[in-house]
């Protein structure tokens, strides 16, 4: 191990962080593609429903994920530092997660036969959408130092 030098360690590191953020687009993309498909799927519940808690449950554990490998909440608290696409990224994310909490509710009010919520949770599954496309385009252009 004493053989590495510097400069080799310094390309370990910058291979290890470009493999992460490879690894976090792929898990992003993908649970935009089954949002997608879960959003197509609306009209049977049966298949809507389970493809929408994949979704919600796999976006939250990569944002777990994140925070796990790069001290994400550190990093995104430093808001008057941070570049500005970074902080519109890290709201666009935060209240991507608060409307998935709102779909959950609505979801389960509806799955309990209350209809006149339905229109509230379409509209909020639109918004949710939105917000989740403009995280994953976001995330494009966010370089975590």
């Amino acid at each position: 191990m004493s053989n590495i030098n510097q400069c080799d360690r310094f390309r370990i590191v910058l291979y290890s962080i470009a493999m992460t953020q490879a690894a976090f687009q792929i898990q992003s993309t993908i649970i935009v593609l089954l949002m997608v498909i879960g959003i197509m799927l609306r009209s049977d519940k049966s298949k809507h429903v389970p493809m929408m808690s994949l979704v919600i449950a796999w976006d939250i554990l990569l944002v777990l994920q994140i925070e796990l490998t790069r001290s994400a909440i550190a990093k995104a608290s430093q808001v008057t530092t941070n570049p500005m696409i970074l902080n519109i990224h890290v709201t666009l994310a935060t209240t991507t997660i608060v409307f998935y909490l709102f779909m959950i509710y609505y979801g389960r009010k509806l799955l309990k036969g209350d209809l006149s919520i339905k229109t509230i949770h379409r509209r909020m599954g639109l918004a949710t959408f939105v917000l989740r496309m403009a995280t994953y385009i976001t995330s494009y252009f966010v370089v975590i130092r």
